[in-house]
């Protein structure tokens, strides 16, 4: 009960829902009563117009009486039958019961209708005197009158029966359908990337809510501006850094290219690798901001294996000093519609990515399929693979894998993923070994066009 009060108070669809219930229930009610009340009487007004018949024709048709005498008539309802007698005769009446005629009616009954107990038994009376001077005495049984009243008013229920639980049906699904489309419009919302920030339609909403979703488009537009801020942060300080950082690298070059002591190269290897590590760690930034923005690239029929091409040539000297075994698999190649730029950077790094944690001696596959609808980049590595648990976080700026003695920037893996998020491309990460659970397999769908 607590947990109904609970979605009572939260829910709005499930407030309508109960309210709009409850007021069909009280006025089914109320229109219940006075219908059963008014076929109530009605059916009594009725049996009286009956009786005001039956006198009306045997007035009419100077008709005489003649008590029956003998065996009942087969067919004769003794509780529901019309007894016709003379108001006189009542007083000559034998019979204690109200089987026998005449019955004992009161001969000083007045004209009209009344009710009379004869023997137990009430009497729904119509007294009227004949054209010729005599008073009949018109009678029927009450409780025969009022079962055939009830009757007719449970009859006159019926459509209320039948219709209060369609009536609730309805309601519940209109109310339904009414609050659809902020279900439709939740949906919408919750499907997005992190990087789709542009409004909201509004043109379809209905009226109470379109405030709403204009309040939350200011709001996207706010955290657009705001990120887009800080992107252009990034990137302004990135490209700053890159000039002293550049002089830095050469003058470390120069240096290293003198003659020093052992001790003194001992202690200029580690600012040397420093110096590197924040070059690349400056270049990654760029990358960063450049996969994050929101700005349109052009697009491009691309061969997947040609951009492989690329980005081994740019890598192989990393791989051979870990004496890497790194190639394509396979001939099929495959063409999608991209940005070269942007695929150029996604395999790289990957591929950099793979270079880094396959240990010496190992092995790198590269390789590309045909599935449906899409086409599926394929980089296979020989390395301690990622557990499920991390899978989701290593997507995260500056996060790396515990256990691991590699030095990175931890921005590869969130470079790929801005990339893929801003272009519709889908990346998965599993074992490439799924028995001994080792090695890493990245597959990236990317969608082709339908025609």
């Amino acid at each position: 009960m607590d947990g109904f009060k609970k979605r009572l108070n939260e829910s709005v669809q499930l407030r309508l829902s109960v309210t709009l219930s409850l007021a069909i229930l009280l006025v089914a009610l109320l229109a219940s009563v006075f219908a059963f009340v008014s076929a109530f009487d009605e059916a009594h007004e009725q049996q009286d117009d009956t009786l005001r018949q039956v006198a009306m024709l045997f007035d009419r048709q100077q008709m005489s009486l003649q008590y029956p005498k003998g065996p009942a008539i087969e067919g004769d309802d003794e509780e529901s039958r019309v007894i016709i007698q003379y108001l006189g005769d009542g007083q000559h009446a034998t019979g204690t019961t109200d089987e026998a005629l005449p019955l004992p009616f009161p001969t000083t009954l007045a004209d009209g209708l009344s009710t009379v107990t004869v023997a137990g038994e009430a009497f729904r009376v119509l007294v009227r005197s004949t054209a010729q001077g005599e008073r009949i005495a018109v009678a029927q049984e009450q409780d025969a009158r009022d079962k055939d009243a009830r009757e007719s008013a449970w009859r006159s229920l019926l459509p209320f029966l039948i219709l209060f639980p369609v009536l609730l049906l309805v309601v519940g699904d209109l109310v339904r359908k009414l609050f659809r489309p902020i279900g439709v419009l939740a949906a919408q919302i919750d499907q997005r990337t992190e990087q789709a920030l542009h409004p909201i339609p509004e043109q379809h909403l209905p009226t109470e809510v379109r405030p709403f979703v204009v309040a939350i488009n200011r709001l996207l537009a706010r955290v657009a501006l705001s990120m887009d801020s800080q992107r252009r942060f990034v990137a302004d300080a990135a490209h700053e850094l890159r000039s002293p950082m550049t002089a830095l690298s050469l003058q470390a070059e120069r240096l290293a290219a003198t003659e020093m002591s052992p001790a003194t190269r001992e202690r200029f290897e580690p600012l040397s690798r420093g110096i590197e590590r924040g070059r690349t760690l400056i270049d990654q930034l760029l990358s960063l901001a450049s996969a994050q923005s929101t700005l349109e690239r052009d697009q491009m029929q691309l061969s997947v294996h040609e951009v492989y091409r690329q980005v081994l040539e740019d890598l192989l000297p990393l791989a051979e000093r870990k004496r890497i075994d790194i190639g394509v698999e396979g001939a099929q190649d495959a063409q999608v519609m991209f940005n070269p730029m942007d695929l150029f950077t996604l395999v790289k790094n990957l591929v950099d990515n793979a270079i880094r944690y396959t240990p010496v001696g190992g092995r790198i596959d590269l390789s590309v399929t045909r599935e449906p609808g899409a086409v599926q980049l394929h980089i296979k590595d020989s390395g301690p693979g990622i557990a499920p648990e991390e899978q989701a976080r290593v997507f995260d700026p500056f996060y790396r894998s515990l256990g691991t003695n590699e030095s990175g920037s931890g921005l590869g893996l969130s470079i790929v993923k801005a990339i893929t998020a801003r272009t519709g491309a889908r990346v998965e990460l599993a074992f490439s070994d799924p028995v001994q659970q080792r090695g890493l397999c990245v597959s990236v769908s990317i969608p082709t066009p339908t025609l």
